[in-house]
């Protein structure tokens, strides 16, 4: 993919090494004392953190707010921010023209790039979960280092690592569209066929990632031979059943998530081909 030089994203928070501590500084506050300040501010309406300075004695003796330091990035990981940046900002460029020709706004998802554990509007998740998108805060979530992970289960290349983010921003789509919410419900309504459902809400965001790839390469012509094989690949070695026997394990459709390896390349190929989401239809096929 010939992606440097293209348009990034600005709806990226990137909260790798990041957050606060509190570093204790003179004595600590009573419980007592805590519940006076507390019921002060609500009393009086006050900013509570003021008024616990000023019981604390400004910043001499009370506890502050300290950053902690930002590790050091390497090149190729600074570039895979990059990438990430650059793959969503062609996400909002193909969607809202999309959207915009059929009469609707797109609203744009975050993005945000963590490490280790991070905290959503759907919980606390960790980044051996993989990326995910929440559709409570309506963003998508990544931690580089699945991309490493995604080449050793045989998808290497940058478009393998696109199709990854175009298929959580498939999700928030699902999301605005109201998709995601019925999938919920067919869930309810039907519980012996949950794992099914998940699988064609998952099928679908496939197919409108493949929808997606169609879109931008008419707007940017920035695939290369073979971009499109890596994403055929990736969607091959993401399947239940290849992960399953890659894992040992006997293949179970029963216990299905996301779909076999078949299922994903067919339909991230049909949103290729077609580059239509009105042709993603899986719970009508």
């Amino acid at each position: 993919m010939r992606w440097k030089g293209q348009r990034q994203s600005s709806n990226v928070e990137d909260r790798r090494g990041t957050g606060a501590r509190l570093a204790s500084g003179g004595g600590k506050m009573s419980v007592l004392t805590v519940v006076i300040v507390i019921v002060v501010s609500v009393v009086t309406g006050k900013n509570p953190i003021e008024l616990f300075q000023m019981v604390g004695g400004g910043t001499q003796g009370s506890s502050t707010q300290k950053s902690a330091p930002v590790p050091q990035r390497s090149a190729a990981e600074t570039e895979l921010a990059e990438f990430s940046k650059t793959i969503l900002g062609s996400t909002e460029d193909a969607w809202h023209a999309e959207f915009q020709r059929r009469g609707s706004n797109y609203k744009v998802p975050g993005m945000v790039i963590f490490e280790g554990n991070v905290q959503s509007a759907c919980g606390v998740n960790s980044e051996r979960t993989g990326p995910f998108y929440c559709p409570g805060d309506h963003k998508l979530y990544l931690a580089l280092g699945f991309f490493k992970q995604l080449q050793q289960m045989g998808a290497p290349g940058d478009f393998a690592q696109a199709y990854v983010i175009a298929h959580e921003v498939g999700h928030h789509i699902q999301n605005i569209l109201g998709t995601e919410s019925k999938m919920r419900q067919m869930q309810q309504r039907d519980p012996s066929n949950a794992n099914q459902y998940l699988v064609m809400l998952e099928l679908q965001a496939d197919c409108y990632a493949g929808v997606w790839a169609s879109l931008s390469q008419q707007q940017k012509n920035w695939l290369d031979d073979g971009d499109v094989e890596e994403g055929l690949q990736a969607a091959a070695s993401i399947g239940d059943d290849t992960l399953q026997r890659n894992a040992g394990q006997r293949v179970n459709v029963e216990s299905f998530t996301h779909g076999s390896s078949e299922q994903r390349v067919h339909w991230l190929r049909q949103g290729m081909r077609t580059g239509d989401l009105t042709q993603c239809n899986t719970f009508g096929n």
